[in-house]
């Protein structure tokens, strides 16, 4: 009985054989090639990437902490750091977030790291953190001691930073042919507990507050229904002596959230 190569040269003239050679080397080249490509996209899909936003000193890292399970034996960081940080959660599933925590400072590298989150690499989704004016303030370059800020400064430093941020989300979210998710993270909220409920009404669109109206106005920039947009209160350090919120509260505040950001991405 002929050997089935022999049967596919007597099938086959020679000019056959080298078109059905090319081809099937093609197309191994082109699969090689797309596999990178196909990886990204599962990998987006598992573990897509957040922005994590707010001015300095709201506790963007200690929030990406806890949705990442680190402890706060690994250290914490500095306020006002000029380096992007990164966090990675991560499941049983094999799903997650991969959290980019922008800089909070007003320099260069906090743009720069605007410009890679929201231009450059574009990310899934967004967690802007404010703190109702109970950031932590940050000293002026060259001084020492303790900073001072009232409430109401760091309130009005809250909507300049936020109006910088919004702008990149709404040109992000044009650009997109898919929805944009936005979560507003009201951190802190062991500084305010009696008075959660208005707290969350203040970030809320259509609050009517200050801040609530630059939220609509993102909105009507980026389109309604390319962009939704959640308020939830945290308390990064809820549980500590002296905290208003004890420590299974504020646990379940991150896990809330962390179960908001699964079902935006599909994870749920």
């Amino acid at each position: 009985m002929p050997h089935p190569a022999a049967r596919l040269r007597t099938i086959l003239p020679g000019p056959g054989r080298t078109a059905l050679g090319a081809t099937l080397a093609g197309g191994v080249i082109t699969g090689l090639a797309s596999a990178p490509e196909r990886m990204g996209r599962l990998l987006r899909r598992r573990f897509p990437t957040v922005a994590v936003t707010g001015m300095t000193g709201v506790g963007k890292s200690q929030l990406a902490d806890r949705l990442a399970r680190r402890t706060g034996g690994e250290g914490v960081a500095e306020v006002g750091s000029a380096v992007m940080e990164r966090r990675t959660r991560r499941s049983r599933r094999l799903q997650g977030f991969r959290f980019l925590v922008v800089p909070g400072d007003n320099a260069a590298t906090r743009l720069g790291a605007l410009d890679e989150v929201f231009h450059d690499e574009p990310v899934d989704g967004v967690i802007h953190v404010v703190a109702n004016g109970y950031a932590t303030p940050r000293r002026t370059a060259g001084t020492t001691g303790a900073a001072t800020a009232t409430r109401e400064q760091q309130l009005a430093a809250e909507l300049d930073d936020w109006a910088i941020t919004a702008h990149r989300i709404a040109s992000m979210a044009v650009r997109r042919d898919r929805p944009v998710w936005l979560v507003i993270a009201v951190t802190k909220a062991d500084l305010f507990v009696d008075e959660l409920d208005e707290v969350v009404e203040y970030y809320s669109p259509g609050s009517g507050s200050p801040f609530g109206d630059k939220v609509d106005e993102l909105r009507a920039l980026a389109g309604g229904a390319k962009l939704s947009v959640d308020v939830l209160p945290v308390s990064s350090q809820g549980g500590d002596r002296g905290s208003a919120v004890p420590a299974k509260k504020a646990g379940a505040m991150v896990d809330a959230l962390a179960t908001r950001l699964a079902q935006l991405s599909g994870h749920v």
